[in-house]
């Protein structure tokens, strides 16, 4: 079943790549949507910004889960692929430590800001979508019927709660 086809072999010195290339994407609708400018406006944990915001810790954590991160520790790992920096654009990104260190300054009420900060971008998200994409409101089932029969492998076959083989039937609207 396999053939051998016809290879072409390309060298070229300047080959970046990574697995995590819908990162760029996600990064990309982050930015559109003003997110980290939101994140660094409402959440106010660093005393000096030098060289990180908040939004770079919080983004930087997000992302790591993304990218199959389960852990703060596999933030190293990312830091070290240049595909992953180019499609963020970023010269530098927060190690391990200093993200624990973030962690640590929050409290209940800031994780509510965090989540208020996700929250106020959220309508620009769905602004120039259209109801379409939602489906449909609601289904409302107005009427039931049991049916009894004798086909126990019929399509839509259960037991009813009298105990015999019924197919439900029901017309939504």
């Amino acid at each position: 079943m396999f053939n051998a086809g016809k290879v072409d072999y390309e060298v070229g010195g300047n080959v970046d790549a990574t697995c995590f290339g819908g990162v760029a994407a996600v990064h990309r609708l982050v930015s559109k949507l003003g997110l980290a400018e939101q994140i660094d406006t409402d959440l106010g944990l660093l005393k000096v910004h030098l060289p990180y915001h908040e939004s770079d810790h919080v983004l930087n954590m997000a992302y790591n889960v993304l990218c199959g991160g389960t852990r703060l520790e596999d933030i190293e790992r990312l830091r070290h692929d240049t595909a992953f920096m180019n499609a963020l654009g970023a010269e530098l990104i927060p190690d391990p430590t200093t993200a624990g260190d973030f962690c640590r300054r929050f409290t209940g009420g800031d994780v509510e800001t965090l989540m208020e900060a996700i929250n106020a971008v959220r309508p620009r998200l769905w602004a120039g979508r259209g109801r379409e994409l939602l489906g449909p409101i609601a289904y409302v089932d107005v009427d039931g019927t049991i049916a009894p029969t004798c086909g126990e492998h019929k399509a839509g076959m259960d037991i009813s709660y009298s105990a015999q083989f019924a197919v439900m039937c029901s017309a939504a609207g």
